[in-house]
């Protein structure tokens, strides 16, 4: 029988697809209130892999990561992607297009990157509250690697890029706590 243990620290990650440059340093202090200090960002890069946010966001899209400073317990995570529905709706607007911005919140650890999502399909795992888990990378033989669902831009360099650093940073930061 295996024994029951704590879950293993995380750090956790945001990434935001928007289209108004505006919107980003609001958003960014309410994601640091909620997690704390940003460890590392990456963009923006441009977000043209898809044309799936156009009708509620418009064209030119841009994206954004961000990884925060310290460990979290991955143990209620579904509220991680219920707040930052909650900080969408508080920018949305009337007009043509009424969302500004998208939040992808999710982690990593030492093998893998999860995405939290409210979309359910076959690979992702209902957690609780309408929220799923979605692992999308995972870290083999010293690189991230590839599912058959990992989205397109989770394969390019520049997101690639973000997550070694963040790994990194993972890793200084679990020496020196001497996890």
């Amino acid at each position: 029988m295996g024994v029951i243990k704590k879950p293993g620290e995380v750090k956790v990650f945001c990434g935001l697809i928007y289209r108004e440059e505006n919107l980003v340093e609001e958003v960014k202090k309410l994601l640091s209130e909620k997690w704390g200090g940003i460890d590392i960002e990456a963009g923006p890069f441009p977000f043209n892999f898809t044309d799936y946010y156009e009708k509620e966001m418009g064209k030119d899209l841009k994206r954004r990561f961000f990884g925060f400073k310290g460990f979290f317990i991955p143990e209620k995570v579904w509220e991680w992607k219920i707040f930052t529905n909650e900080i969408e709706e508080k920018f949305k607007k009337e007009g043509e297009y009424p969302r500004r911005i998208n939040l992808d919140p999710g982690y990593i650890d030492l093998s893998k990157v999860v995405l939290l999502s409210t979309k359910d399909y076959y690979h992702r795992i209902y957690i609780g509250k309408g929220i799923y888990a979605e692992v999308t990378l995972f870290y083999q033989r010293g690189d991230y690697r590839f599912f058959p669902w990992t989205y397109p831009d989770y394969k390019t360099d520049n997101y690639l890029d973000f997550f070694r650093k963040l790994r990194k940073k993972f890793l200084d930061e679990r020496s020196e706590k001497k996890i």
